[in-house]
């Protein structure tokens, strides 16, 4: 017998715009029902940005052991070579996955978020029909958030399956591959690629630009070019994967054919917006491309319609959706809110580490702000200098408006600066200016030194350079 169920709010999807919203919507009262086809979390804590940031954590430490056995420099020794366990370090960071969605699940029901586990398809754009395991389920909604995420895009020419794989997949190895193969130098195929390379695979990347992370300038991308070179990993850039041929990738670099043998062959040229098997095409909302279109509010051009995260547009990424989430929920509740940041910013977990909040030198100067900026390298910073970490070509930048100062751009590339992303959005998002960064008193001895000292020189005065 199918069960009908008639709510105020529909969400589908439980990643981090879908549970963020369906929380939100329980603080305000908001009668809640989220669908959910798989695991809560979504894509980022069940099979991406959580899992391969666990799988990194594990492989530096590998690394940091198997460089003991030959005698480091800081005075550790190991007698012996680390031996890694694949498939325990698997089950590891399934532990971490789980403690995360067992909070998901605690979270939504102390919001009192009704959580209906199977796949949804709607039949009109607030009718949702969902297989559960106790049989069908209908749920008539005044307003829907869509919030389905994305999936990993395949190549036409090279389909996943058997050894070709996702990072899905490539998070769940229970062994290593002796060699490994990567399609695409954006973050997740060298995220993972350095990962597997600490682990002692043997590691060759294919990109069909000229250089890696294109998406970053030159100055934050060669350490990290660096430590691929440093290594050991193989770099083929502009070269386009042409085939998958019994273990063996064929890649045409300036006309010449390479065949690279490999055991897995990792695929991630990017994701794109999960728009198909859930009845969009019944909803009536019009689309930008492969997004669905919204306005500043996250409203569709379907009333009472909504539609947040990897769905709408870049970039991709969790604290996007969850911020979208809190606009279209409070929007919802009648509040006066629009989606319309200053920045977001984005970190890539390579090695070193890149992260960047606002704009470039380059787009600044583009966007006519007539930019002054300045690095503050961190071979001049002791908290790196300690950890070993001063040597890599790691840096903070600032970029700002020569005009009044306004900071429009911070960037760095090191060891673990993803910590800093917090202060470089929010100083963008709050409009501060170089003599904010100049007076306000960092910690000593941190690396976020490094972002006043990259201020103090672009006003003329550093002190430590």
């Amino acid at each position: 017998m199918t069960e009908t169920i008639t709510t105020r709010l529909l969400i589908l999807g439980g990643g981090p715009g879908g549970y963020v919203a369906a929380i939100r919507a329980g603080q305000l009262g908001i009668d809640t029902v989220l669908v959910e086809g798989d695991r809560l979390g979504g894509t980022c804590l069940i099979r991406g940005c959580i899992p391969s940031k666990a799988l990194i954590h594990v492989a530096s430490k590998f690394e940091g052991m198997a460089e003991a056995a030959h005698g480091a420099k800081d005075g550790i020794s190991l007698s012996a070579a680390p031996v890694l366990d694949m498939a325990k370090t698997v089950a590891w960071k399934e532990t971490v996955v789980d403690k995360l969605n067992s909070g998901v699940t605690a979270l939504l029901k102390r919001a009192k978020t009704r959580v209906v586990a199977g796949w949804g398809r709607f039949s009109d754009a607030k009718t949702c029909h969902v297989e559960t395991k106790d049989g069908p389920v209908v749920i008539k909604a005044e307003h829907v958030i869509l919030a389905a995420g994305s999936i990993a895009t395949a190549l036409p020419h090279i389909p996943f399956g058997g050894d070709v794989i996702s990072s899905t997949e490539a998070l769940a190895l229970s062994e290593l591959p002796k060699r490994l193969a990567v399609i695409g130098a954006g973050y997740i195929g060298l995220e993972l690629g350095s990962a597997f390379r600490k682990f002692g695979c043997e590691v060759t990347v294919v990109e069909a630009q000229d250089r890696i992370l294109p998406l970053y300038d030159d100055a934050l991308t060669k350490p990290v070019k660096a430590w691929l070179d440093k290594a050991g990993v193989t770099l083929h850039l502009s070269a386009k994967a042409t085939g998958w041929d019994k273990g063996e990738l064929v890649v045409d670099k300036g006309g010449e054919t390479l065949r690279i043998p490999a055991d897995k062959l990792l695929v991630t040229v990017g994701r794109r917006p999960r728009t198909e098997g859930w009845g969009l095409q019944e909803m009536g909302v019009d689309m930008d491309g492969a997004f669905v279109r919204v306005n500043d509010k996250m409203q569709t051009s379907m009333s009472g319609v909504y539609a947040i995260g990897d769905l709408v547009g870049e970039p991709m990424l969790e604290h996007k959706a969850a911020a979208q989430a809190h606009v279209a929920v409070e929007v919802i509740a009648g509040q006066n809110r629009r989606f319309d940041p200053a920045t977001i910013a984005a970190v890539c977990f390579t090695e070193p580490e890149i992260v960047s909040a606002g704009l470039l030198p380059k787009e600044a100067e583009a966007a006519g702000h007539d930019p002054v900026s300045a690095i503050f390298p961190f071979q001049a910073n002791g908290r790196a200098l300690s950890m070993e970490a001063g040597d890599t070509g790691g840096f903070v930048r600032v970029v700002a408006r020569k005009s009044d100062h306004r900071v429009v751009g911070l960037q760095a590339v090191g060891a673990h600066v993803s910590e800093l992303s917090g202060e470089f959005a929010m100083s963008i998002e709050m409009g501060a200016r170089l003599e904010d960064f100049a007076g306000t008193i960092h910690v000593h001895p941190t690396l976020s030194e490094a972002v006043h000292e990259a201020a103090l020189r672009a006003l003329g005065h550093a002190i430590h350079i």
